[in-house]
């Protein structure tokens, strides 16, 4: 006759939690879809609750891991569920992430991938509440010098100045430029012009 087993005491997603931690560790980020990489970062913020309805419904509000960082404050906290302590956490992984990003675009040739250039630009600006006129300098290489925001607009519009533009480019040295606007009517719209500067 089997011994008898005791119930485990710990609520249903606690098994849920570790199971995915372990795939985590094995697999890597890469076999997780948008929402199960959300949960592992929900975990810690919010852990006494099953947070799988929460992540999936942030993804489905927003549209992907990356755009769920990139999401404002305020529009963060619309979703039931997200209080000011999670947005705060979500916000603090964005902004690690954006400084990651920007310092491995600055060790390599921006343009030998232009989808490394999207994402960052994305996670950027995707959620911007205004227009942003934003210009990556890039010297001979195609190598990043800076990334600067030289207009922020309002909901509609954002005033460029093609002198500042040049003038900036020069003192940098620049020899390209990538030049990028948002369109906050738009939240996903990101559009991009490459330019030689010299």
């Amino acid at each position: 006759m089997a011994a008898h087993r005791p119930e485990d005491p710990r609520p249903h997603y606690h098994g849920h939690r570790d199971r995915l931690r372990a795939r985590f560790q094995e697999a890597g980020a890469d076999a997780l879809p948008d929402y199960e990489l959300l949960e592992l970062l929900l975990f810690r913020a919010i852990p006494r609750r099953d947070v799988k309805p929460l992540a999936k419904a942030l993804i489905q509000r927003f549209g992907s891991f990356a755009e769920v960082l990139a999401a404002p404050v305020s529009r963060l906290s619309e979703v039931k569920g997200v209080s000011d302590a999670v947005a705060l956490d979500l916000k603090i992984v964005e902004a690690a992430l954006t400084r990651m990003a920007r310092g491995a675009l600055s060790k390599r040739p921006v343009l030998s991938s232009w989808s490394s250039v999207l994402d960052y630009c994305r996670m950027a600006m995707a959620f911007a509440e205004r227009e942003q006129f934003r210009i990556l300098f890039l010297d001979r290489k195609n190598a990043l010098i800076a990334d600067e925001v030289q207009q922020t607009g309002t909901v509609d519009h954002t005033p460029v100045y093609p002198r500042e533009v040049m003038r900036r480019a020069l003192e940098l040295s620049a020899s390209a430029i990538i030049l990028v606007h948002n369109h906050p009517t738009w939240p996903f719209l990101i559009t991009m012009d490459h330019a030689q500067a010299s």
